[in-house]
């Protein structure tokens, strides 16, 4: 029988999968706040979500200052001023193209006592109930950095995980690290149920290199091994791809 969870939108490529990702998290930000005059959302770094947040910030009707958002993750060790520093990277391409600021950015910082700060943001976002989750799939099947096999069973909302190898080349080969040497081992990350706590979860994943991860996660079974396969479970989750991510999908 088909799976009804996530639900998969196609689009010719990753401009338009992006955009579309976009615009399904606007309406759905502009729902919570009609709801409850307030919205909480996680937002995601990487190469996956340039071209949604690039249309996510352009967003019209978006009461941002209703908006509290928090860090999906980050890495330990790592300055703000490091080219592949999440805050840094959440900061350029996110919080300073708003139009109006936010209510609230819970960074996470990765450079003292990564245990203690899982604890910081983990309180703060116990009292915000997420609304919308914008994520990716990793090349290894990575939800958040929950690396394989991942803890589906950790209340923590927060945790420091090890990073794999294949992890740890994805962010070389996407040029964030000059070598593999240079990519810490070592992550805080939003934990699997803390994520699936979300009301809604948008992934945006383009790009033929992640093609086999999308048909492990959506076209297998729910595993550790594949982390991003428990979005088969969610309520609410859609996956938007390009034909290159889709490439290896059944269709049925």
């Amino acid at each position: 029988m088909k799976k009804k969870q996530p639900r998969i939108v196609i689009s010719k490529n990753k401009k338009l999968a992006g955009a579309a990702a976009a615009a399904l998290g606007a309406k759905l930000i502009r729902a919570a706040i009609r709801r409850r005059g307030r919205a909480n959302i996680i937002v995601a770094t990487g190469a996956s979500q340039f071209e949604m947040l690039e249309h996510l910030v352009k967003a019209g009707g978006i009461d941002w200052t209703k908006v509290t958002a928090f860090h999906l993750d980050e890495y330990v060790g790592i300055p703000i001023t490091h080219p592949a520093s999440f805050r840094k990277y959440l900061w350029e391409r996110f919080v300073s193209r708003l139009p109006l600021p936010l209510a609230g950015f819970h960074y996470l910082n990765g450079q003292g006592d990564a245990k203690a700060e899982c604890r910081r943001v983990g309180a703060l976002i116990k009292k915000h109930p997420i609304d919308v989750c914008f994520a990716g799939i990793g090349e290894n099947g990575h939800l958040a950095f929950n690396d394989p096999p991942a803890d589906f069973k950790t209340d923590a909302p927060y945790l420091v995980v090890d990073l794999d190898e294949p992890c740890r080349r994805q962010q070389m080969g996407e040029g964030w690290f000059k070598t593999l040497a240079a990519v810490p081992q070592k992550a805080i990350s939003m934990s699997v149920r803390q994520l699936m706590k979300s009301k809604a979860v948008i992934c945006t994943v383009p790009d033929r290199r992640k093609a086999q991860a999308v048909k492990d996660c959506l076209d297998g079974g729910v595993t550790p091994l594949h982390p991003s396969s428990i979005l088969q479970r969610h309520k609410a989750a859609w996956c938007f791809l390009d034909k290159a991510s889709a490439s290896l999908l059944r269709r049925s």
